[in-house]
């Protein structure tokens, strides 16, 4: 699936990744590929982009944010972010 990481400064990461885990508001959650459309806020913790099937990750500490899944892209917007 398609992924955009964006922050008031700059582009964090643009790309296909396989999933993406975010820490939410009320605990943490998983997007998949073919996920239902979704809007939701996120809080302060580890971001984890799965890049592939066989357990290549990306994380990065984030201050919070919002998400948004839709047509299989997901686009999420960040406070403040940086590599974990």
């Amino acid at each position: 699936m398609q992924i955009e990481i964006l922050t008031p400064e700059k582009k964090l990461f643009v790309g296909d990744v396989y999933g993406v885990q975010l820490p939410g508001v009320n605990g943490s959650f998983e997007v998949l590929e073919k996920h239902a459309p979704l809007v939701s806020a996120l809080g302060s913790g580890i971001l984890k982009l799965l890049l592939d099937r066989n357990g290549k990750s990306s994380k990065y500490s984030i201050a919070g944010g919002f998400i948004e899944v839709l047509n299989n892209k997901v686009t999420i917007l960040l406070e403040g972010a940086e590599v974990a």
